[in-house]
């Protein structure tokens, strides 16, 4: 029973760590933030609609980065992330542009694939215990290959008027937070429903980690699979839910996705996986696992994304320094992980 309560007071440490590392995330983007208005306040960079903007644009990413966030924390990883997303906005496009197949069926199979494939991942990881980068590095070659198989041109989708409606819906907010342009109109500002869907699955990941047994668990295999073990966590059965709880997060990534590019290519989401593990770090997330927390990786996408404004308002710089900013960022959060690890560990002795 000691065991017990000592682990539960370990775990709790641990999720309370990360408080630290948010607090810099959150900083950094305050920073940045103001100083984008300050600098390019002529260009608008203080209109609410550019912070929106942020969130129309990344809110692929920001579904992704939540459910890596998720199995970063059980000390794992998950790098097919990117080639699923490709396949997703491949698989709807070519079954509703050539297929002809509806908005929902296309969809249901989508996010069905997702569960299927997260599933079979989290079985050789938990069950089989096989590595998680090698599982899921196998997985992006196989996606990618298969998104290749289906149609190595790039299909737009052109004839669903359902599917398009909803990737070209405006959502209006109040005026007030909008602007008055040169003819003296007032300009409301919009969101599209995948901001909507992007935030609705950030907070029910958020809810699930700070307010379920799952959640907890979680954490408690991050910090150490042989005290979880003791405290009576199922750890393979934990993982593979995690995992397979993945599969679906990454195939609603890729129907947000498909919502703003509204078409298919095998190229598609290249990389994606990189910027989810980033923004998860940025935000706070371990790479050792055991710390995190999905509204740091909502931050960390944030900040990926001003990023991205700051270098676009500019003008004149190449879109490769948005790559070098947030490699540059990011290492400084991984020095800044290793710091904060020793100090832990020194405080435990």
């Amino acid at each position: 029973m000691s065991n017990k309560l000592v682990s539960s007071k370990d775990k709790k440490k641990l999720i309370d760590g990360s408080n630290f590392l948010l607090a810099v995330t959150v900083g950094l983007l305050v920073f940045m933030y103001v100083l984008g208005i300050i600098i390019y306040h002529e260009a608008g960079f203080a209109r609410f609609q550019i912070f929106l903007n942020m969130l129309i644009d990344n809110a692929g990413l920001l579904i992704a980065a939540s459910g890596m966030t998720m199995v970063m924390i059980t000390g794992g990883i998950d790098i097919s992330v990117g080639s699923v997303i490709g396949l997703v906005c491949m698989i709807i496009s070519y079954s509703m542009e050539i297929k002809g197949l509806g908005i929902v069926p296309a969809i249901l199979v989508c996010l069905l694939f997702g569960v299927v494939f997260g599933a079979l991942q989290g079985w050789l990881i938990s069950y089989m215990e096989l590595q998680p980068f090698i599982i899921t590095l196998a997985g992006l070659f196989g996606c990618r290959g298969i998104t290749a198989i289906i149609s190595s041109e790039q299909i737009a989708i052109t004839k669903n008027e359902a599917f398009l409606a909803i990737a070209k819906k405006d959502i209006y907010l109040p005026e007030f937070l909008g602007y008055v342009n040169r003819k003296g109109k007032v300009i409301a500002p919009f969101i599209h429903p995948s901001v909507i869907i992007a935030l609705i699955a950030v907070a029910v990941i958020w809810y699930i980690l700070k307010y379920t047994r799952f959640g907890r668990n979680l954490y408690a295999i991050g910090g150490s699979e042989q005290s979880a073990l003791l405290m009576g966590v199922n750890v393979k059965k934990t993982k593979f839910i995690a995992y397979l709880f993945e599969g679906f997060i990454a195939s609603l990534a890729g129907v947000v996705f498909c919502l703003n590019t509204t078409s298919g290519f095998v190229e598609q989401a290249r990389g994606f996986e990189m910027e989810a593990i980033s923004s998860a770090v940025i935000g706070g997330t371990m790479l050792t696992g055991g710390v995190g927390t999905v509204v740091g990786t909502f931050f960390g996408v944030l900040i990926k994304a001003t990023i991205e404004t700051l270098i676009r308002s500019q003008g004149t710089l190449s879109s490769w320094w948005n790559k070098i900013v947030l490699s540059i960022i990011l290492c400084f959060f991984i020095v800044l992980q290793s710091v904060f690890a020793i100090l832990n560990s020194r405080k435990k002795k």
